[in-house]
């Protein structure tokens, strides 16, 4: 079938009281930062905090009771298996999910608690997949595809019309691309309910999949990314003809301004996102002038992020506004120096956290020392003083974070 607004409609029917109908927030501070009036859609929400449940258990309900008896499987090391699993289980099917061996073991304790069988097979999704469609011919499972299914792609379209019904004077609604099965259901959807609107994708700057295969460009899709939810490398055969007619741009975005979003949705909306979830904020910081003065709706996708990269981000983001700094202090090495330059610093208001004291290893005078210092501060205006304090105290200072240096 091809999917349109009837089919998504019967979707939002079948998941109507099984699927959290996820808020849609106004973010004034985000608003202001990025000249657009910024609305959220929260599908980090979600009970396996991602919109995947929604395409999934819309494809699951829609199993024949053979299919039921039979089973599903499905190919994924991240928010599809959860998901799978979840309804799967809440429903009595038997689902296995096949994952690479390297997959880190979090993701395979949570799938694995939420109902199912998981099956570690292969080097890479490639060859976790040819393990999966052999096991489904063996078995008689039926494959849950996480984004190239029709039943699927309209089950995440019921997020568009929550959207539209939440707010009916959305300008752009904006959501992240990996294979395609959100932003075609999402698409197609709001385009029939509001023909003005404008579709938006976003991708990933190391993972243009989509954005190469419509423009016919050769594929480059290769690294490390922060939105390892969208890291793609084949986008969906269903899905690209959807999005090449209905969706008006794909914007790439670098991992320097996921990063900074995910850090700008923790800090200012105490809210948990994942790179892909935060994809979307990424853009409009990236393209300021495409959106300013627009209703903009964001897709935020999911929540499921490890810890310690979240709190990895949540660090740097305190580095790279300048909160956060390390400075490298001469001073001599007699009684009272170390006291003098913490002294200045607390004066004008810096916290030190770490402190070390360098005689030997650096290249200074035999009598005197290098300190290095971990401050915390106000902002960058605070750090830039801080350290004008000490050079008009006597005491030689230079920013080895260069962050706080920057002019805002």
């Amino acid at each position: 079938m091809t999917v349109t607004i009837a089919h998504i409609r019967d979707a939002a029917a079948v998941l109507d009281g099984l699927v959290v109908r996820t808020p849609l927030v106004h973010s004034k501070t985000l608003s202001g930062i990025t000249g657009a009036e910024l609305f959220l859609k929260l599908e980090n929400l979600q009970y396996t905090a991602s919109f995947k449940e929604r395409g999934a258990l819309n494809r699951l309900r829609a199993l024949s009771d053979d299919e039921r008896k039979a089973g599903v499987i499905a190919l994924s090391a991240g928010n599809h298996a959860q998901a799978v699993a979840y309804h799967a289980d809440r429903l009595g099917i038997e689902a296995v999910i096949v994952m690479p061996d390297n997959t880190p073991f979090i993701k395979v304790s949570n799938t694995q608690n939420l109902g199912a069988r998981v099956e570690l097979h292969g080097d890479n999704l490639n060859e976790a997949s040819q393990f999966a469609h052999s096991l489904a011919d063996e078995k008689g499972y039926v494959i849950i595809h996480p984004y190239d299914d029709d039943l699927v792609m309209a089950g995440q379209g019921t997020l568009a019309i929550e959207m539209l019904k939440q707010n009916p004077d959305l300008d752009i609604l904006v959501a992240p691309i990996g294979g395609g099965g959100l932003i075609a259901g999402c698409a197609v959807a709001a385009k029939a309910l509001a023909p003005k609107i404008e579709i938006i994708g976003v991708e990933a700057a190391l993972y243009p999949s989509m954005k190469e295969a419509i423009e016919g460009a050769p594929a480059t899709a290769e690294g490390h990314t922060i939105a390892e939810g969208i890291a793609v490398k084949s986008p969906g055969a269903l899905t690209q003809p959807i999005i090449e007619k209905l969706v008006s741009e794909i914007l790439l975005v670098s991992e320097g301004a996921i990063e900074q979003a995910v850090h700008l949705i923790a800090e200012i909306e105490k809210l948990v996102t994942e790179g892909a979830g935060a994809a979307p904020l990424a853009a409009v910081i990236e393209n300021h002038d495409r959106f300013a003065g627009k209703n903009v709706g964001l897709v935020i996708s999911g929540g499921n992020i490890d810890s310690r990269l979240l709190a990895s981000v949540l660090m740097r983001g305190l580095v790279r506004s300048g909160r956060l700094v390390r400075v490298r202090i001469e001073a001599t090495d007699l009684p009272g120096s170390l006291a003098r330059v913490t002294g200045l610093i607390g004066e004008h208001g810096g916290n030190i956290i770490e402190v070390d004291h360098e005689r030997w290893y650096y290249d200074v005078p035999v009598r005197f020392t290098e300190l290095d210092l971990l401050i915390e501060t106000r902002d960058a205006d605070n750090a830039r003083d801080i350290v004008q304090a000490l050079i008009d105290e006597g005491f030689p200072t230079r920013m080895l974070s260069s962050a706080a240096m920057k002019s805002d």
